[in-house]
């Protein structure tokens, strides 16, 4: 049982990765602390339960990645993904200090495997967890747990008492009545508000009740609302967030990634009018797979379809949910409403556009349309081969932009623009620092990694002091 008459030197309030790297490192720099998570044990770890890798720069090969990826390509991938959305001092920082996380994560006890290929592109840039996010997740919990870290689940925070900046306690709702918890500092880590549908129609309208939430039903927000009603400066644009185009099949919260779709560079993408939309092969598909629910989003009745043909069923990783197939495109038109005559006008427009070239699905290469708007850039090829298939798609929310502005100490800043003198944030409730729009594969869990670790290291040396 915890004892919450006491004292602590850090609070931190999350479960996930972001919360787990600050209260670790907090405790090795000698602080008591106390983790809060808001969800049950079983569903605790916010997003980090559906992840699979982290984004880090390092300068040469090592046994799971393939080659160097540095500083200045990392910023560079940054750069072009946020169209220049972002901190740069603050961006440039996280990338240096993502060089250490490699080995510091895998001294609390989480495991690396070999990078995966094929569509994913991600073998020299990205390190994968063994055993996914949830393994890693109980690594870090199991670490924190043996170096006396405190934790309660169901932690569901009432109020924050802030005053001129300084975190002085939280009201926690439990059991048997209202708590009220005091700390020397706090580490705000409890995510975006993906989960708040109402909070969502603020800036979406109508169209957020047709949202999927790709993790959990537990981030809507809360803290963060309290933190910018009391004064803290907020950062990023409500509407931007890390969207990405998954299965309509999907339940409405925690499908994660088994819902996922990567074949849009192997098709189109049409709405419900039967017409394409975007351009399917404008870059590397880790840099604009995040793109796509936004894409949906904007669409009627925030819904399209993946089309493609039997040549490329085995080339990318399946949802759960199979395909839908069909003999001909009018007959796969009718299996979703579309307009057969549409869809077969879109898909023969489509190939007449088409030029040949060198298919290769890990590099921009030269197989593209002619004279069509949109174009298709790269990879395009014929869609002409029976049985043809098509996935549904909506928007999967994965974590929003809106957060708290901060400084290189991970310390929250004040409207006021001074720094708060005793809290401090990682992880995606401060993403929009880095993230002003778009998103690459695994940056976030290098957000939540390198402003968790240091907003444990820093919160501790406040407490010291």
């Amino acid at each position: 049982m915890v004892d919450l008459t006491r004292k602590f030197d850090v609070l931190v309030i999350g479960g996930g990765n972001a919360a787990l790297c600050a209260a670790i490192s907090a405790r090795r720099a000698g602080a008591s602390v106390l983790v809060l998570e808001g969800a049950p044990k079983f569903y605790r770890g916010g997003n980090t339960r559906h992840t699979r890798n982290m984004r880090c720069a390092h300068d040469a090969a090592t046994d799971i990645l393939t080659g160097p990826y540095t500083e200045q390509e990392f910023w560079e991938d940054l750069l072009r993904v946020t169209g220049g959305q972002t901190d740069e001092e603050l961006a440039r920082f996280m990338i240096r200090e993502s060089k250490d996380i490699l080995n510091w994560i895998v001294e609390q006890g989480v495991r690396w495997q070999p990078s995966l290929g094929g569509t994913l592109s991600l073998g020299r840039t990205n390190s994968f967890f063994l055993g996914g996010g949830r393994a890693m997740l109980n690594a870090l919990y199991l670490t924190a747990e043996q170096l006396g870290v405190e934790i309660i689940y169901d932690a569901e925070v009432l109020d924050l008492e802030i005053d001129d900046g300084m975190f002085l306690s939280a009201d926690l709702r439990r059991t048997d009545g209202r708590v009220n918890v005091t700390a020397s500092t706090l580490v705000a880590a409890a995510g975006g508000f993906e989960a708040n549908i109402d909070w969502l129609k603020q800036y979406w309208g109508e169209a957020a009740d047709n949202f999927l939430i790709r993790g959990t039903p537990y981030n809507r927000g809360s803290i963060l609302r309290m933190l910018l009603g009391k004064g803290v400066q907020e950062v990023g644009d409500p509407t931007q967030c890390h969207a990405v185009a998954i299965d309509a099949r999907a339940p409405k919260f925690d499908g994660g990634i088994i819902t996922r779709l990567d074949c849009v560079v192997f098709g189109v993408v049409v709405n419900t009018q039967a017409a394409r939309f975007y351009d399917e092969g404008e870059d590397i598909w880790p840099k604009r797979y995040a793109i796509w629910g936004r894409l949906v989003a904007a669409q009627p009745d925030q819904i399209a379809y993946i089309i493609f043909d039997s040549t490329v069923l085995n080339s990318f990783m399946p949802s759960l949910f199979p395909p839908i197939a069909a003999g001909s495109i009018a007959e796969l038109a009718s299996k979703f409403d579309l307009d057969p005559a549409a869809l077969e006008k879109t898909i023969g427009d489509f190939n007449a556009a088409v030029r040949p070239g060198t298919f290769d699905h890990t590099v921009l290469d030269d197989c593209r349309t002619e004279g069509l708007t949109p174009p298709k850039t790269h990879w395009a090829r014929r869609i002409e081969t029976p049985p043809y298939y098509a996935y549904p798609v909506r928007p999967g929310i994965t974590f929003t932009y809106l957060g708290t502005r901060v400084n290189r100490q991970a310390r929250m800043l004040m409207k006021d623009g001074n720094a708060a003198v005793n809290m401090f944030a990682a992880g995606e409730i401060m993403a929009g620092n880095v993230l002003g729009k778009g998103y690459a594969a695994g940056i976030g869990m290098t957000i939540g990694s390198v402003f968790g670790r240091i907003a444990g290291r820093e919160a501790a040396q406040h407490a010291r002091n």
